[in-house]
């Protein structure tokens, strides 16, 4: 099932362009410790070095491995959810990470892989008069629901939202109806009251600052508001690298992670955002004609799951640090500090050169 000699075979554009995003990624991390390799730079070459093998091996596996494999897959994340609930540790006011010693692995980024895979090959064998039934939702309906809680309980809420978006972008896809979602939505509309009180304080205090931004400027709205400080005074060019002077004065919170984009902003300004923008516009669109050249509806869905997971994750992370939406702990892809988050993006991505590389063999229903 592996070829090593499909590897000549693998589109270098995608890979130019992930190379490019994690460079930046690296370069933002030296900033952010003040012009040293610790104690950010060295874990994220190391961890980029890993992923970039896992990427690799899982591109040249056949497809249809992982078709036999999207369920147990599913159900180890599941497990590794649950188990975080009595084996997790707590970092960051959330448990969310299981230590192993060597690492700290952090299963709701498992599961955003597993979920994918299950969805597609569920999907795989219903015909578009299957997915006309609501019994024929039943099921991955509760595939999501049941991680998805897992993920609200440690508390996550941003990762929650990436698995019941990137699940929608499967049910569109195999064609239910558009009233269904307008009924999904009017249901979880009416339950917002419910919804409200298992929510933690403080994630509630985050959208009531998303919803009035100058309401607590020194305590929930800090972030947001040293963030857009930061964003603006970067300019058109930027201050130049090293000399952001909101995030190496400290002024800027969570500046090697979910804040990054801002500082990268600060530094290289709104010239410099785009060029990023277009880099993650370019890869998603290499994603995107993956998926429409799949001859397998398997293949079409893992390849449009995980692309709409990409988009996601760089879309909100964008827009939460700009203020137009909540923050919810979005990580930027490929360039964000977080090794879980790296490693299962490049194995995503190399699920998706998989697809590619296997475009022509058949998957059984």
């Amino acid at each position: 099932m592996i070829r090593f000699s499909l590897l000549k075979h693998l589109s270098r554009f995608p890979l130019i362009l992930i190379c490019t995003l994690v460079a930046i990624g690296l370069l933002m991390l030296y900033s952010a410790a003040n012009g040293s390799l610790h104690p950010w730079v060295t874990k994220q070459a190391w961890r980029f070095g890993v992923g970039c093998i896992l990427m690799m091996g899982v591109a040249i596996t056949d497809s249809r491995y992982w078709f036999a494999c999207a369920y147990t897959l599913y159900v180890v994340a599941l497990i590794l959810l649950v188990a975080v609930e009595t084996l997790g540790f707590v970092g960051m006011g959330a448990q969310r990470w299981i230590d192993l010693y060597a690492f700290s692995l952090q299963p709701s980024e498992l599961m955003r892989v597993g979920l994918v895979l299950a969805l597609a090959r569920y999907f795989h064998g219903c015909s578009l008069a299957d997915v006309a039934h609501l019994r024929a939702l039943v099921v991955p309906g509760l595939m999501i629901l049941f991680p998805t809680l897992l993920v609200m309980r440690q508390p996550d809420l941003g990762t929650a939202l990436l698995l019941v978006l990137s699940s929608a972008a499967l049910f569109f896809v195999v064609g239910v109806k558009i009233w269904k979602f307008a009924v999904a939505a009017g249901v979880t509309l009416s339950c917002i009251p419910v919804l409200w009180s298992f929510l933690h304080t403080y994630q509630q205090q985050r959208i009531l600052t998303f919803l009035n931004p100058e309401s607590d400027p020194m305590k929930s709205g800090y972030h947001v508001t040293q963030s857009k400080i930061a964003l603006g005074s970067g300019g058109v060019f930027g201050k130049g690298f090293l000399q952001g002077s909101q995030s190496h004065l400290n002024f800027l919170p969570e500046k090697q992670t979910d804040f990054i984009f801002t500082m990268y902003s600060e530094e290289f300004g709104l010239v410099g955002a785009i060029i990023l923008v277009v880099l993650y516009a370019l890869l998603i669109a290499f994603n995107f004609n993956v998926a429409l050249n799949a001859r397998t509806q398997f293949g079409r869905l893992v390849a449009i799951g995980l692309t709409t997971t990409f988009f996601l994750y760089a879309f909100i992370n964008m827009a939460m640090v700009m203020g137009f939406l909540p923050v919810v702990g979005i990580p930027l892809p490929f360039i964000s500090y977080g090794g879980t988050a790296l490693i299962t993006l490049l194995v995503s991505q190399g699920l998706i050169f998989s697809i590619d590389l296997h475009k022509d063999i058949r998957v059984r229903r």
